[in-house]
């Protein structure tokens, strides 16, 4: 429990920064999210350490911002995508802040040092998962991590007489608004109990909704019931909670159907 937490805590740091990152780009080189795949990757990150806004990236050699990116990339990003990225550099209209250039910098530090303690936290959690062998790790799109995350803040799964117990321990569990004769029909989340095991049961709806062919059918079900997407996905979660429920009951895995 203390792996994920401490995990699920250093993956919330870095996405703060990401998302500081992310502004900053968009206030010294604006154009570059439309040429790259992902603004947080290492031949981006490589590229912006070197050149930090569209100014530098304007005044670089061309062949220099070439070897840059894809020695960087594993070759992924050639001489072309180089020779857009400086040709948009020269007519930007990003603002040159030297303070936000040093931020920038060292944001991206920080943010690769989460990256290796981030990995050095999964790689211990690794280990302990594989003497395990959890049933969940045989739902597609349930991963290593998740697990992991949900075995850890449910613990013995016969302290709870049901998968609604498990709901309510989550805080998944809606709640009533009842006045005399009135009761709500608008029902909401309760959002108490323990909010890690909240997030990785949402999260894992999300990812099973995507990659089992099983939860995609009901998700796309209660979709076309015409529910939102978010209360279609704790529908979902509500599913996902009863199938692990039983797995973990009976140490089965998890059989997908066509």
């Amino acid at each position: 429990k203390s792996l994920t937490r401490y995990r699920f805590d250093k993956v919330n740091q870095r996405s703060k920064l990401k998302q500081s990152l992310s502004r900053f780009i968009t206030l010294l080189f604006p154009e570059l999210e439309s040429v790259v795949s992902s603004l947080h990757s290492s031949s981006v990150y490589a590229m912006l350490m070197k050149y930090p806004s569209a100014k530098d990236v304007a005044k670089s050699q061309l062949h220099s911002l070439t070897n840059l990116l894809e020695s960087t990339s594993r070759g992924r990003i050639g001489a072309d995508k180089a020779k857009l990225i400086r040709s948009l550099a020269k007519k930007s209209v990003g603002i040159y802040v030297f303070a936000k250039v040093l931020e920038l910098r060292h944001t991206i530090k920080l943010v690769q040092i989460l990256d290796e303690e981030i990995a050095e936290i999964e790689q211990q959690i690794q280990s302990h998962m594989q003497e395990i062998h959890s049933p969940l790790e045989s739902i597609p799109g349930i991963s290593f991590r998740l697990t992991a995350a949900i075995e850890a803040e449910v613990g013995d799964f016969k302290r709870f007489s049901s998968p609604d117990k498990i709901l309510a321990f989550a805080g998944l569990s809606p709640s009533t608004y009842q006045s005399g004769k009135f009761t709500s029909q608008n029902a909401v989340m309760e959002k108490r109990g323990s909010r890690y095991l909240r997030y990785a049961l949402l999260l894992a709806a999300h990812l099973v909704g995507k990659y089992s062919k099983t939860f995609a059918t009901y998700l796309k079900k209660k979709r076309a019931e015409g529910k939102h997407y978010f209360v279609a996905l704790s529908h979902v979660a509500k599913k996902l909670v009863r199938v692990i429920f039983h797995l973990q009951r009976t140490g089965e895995s998890f059989l997908d159907f066509a």
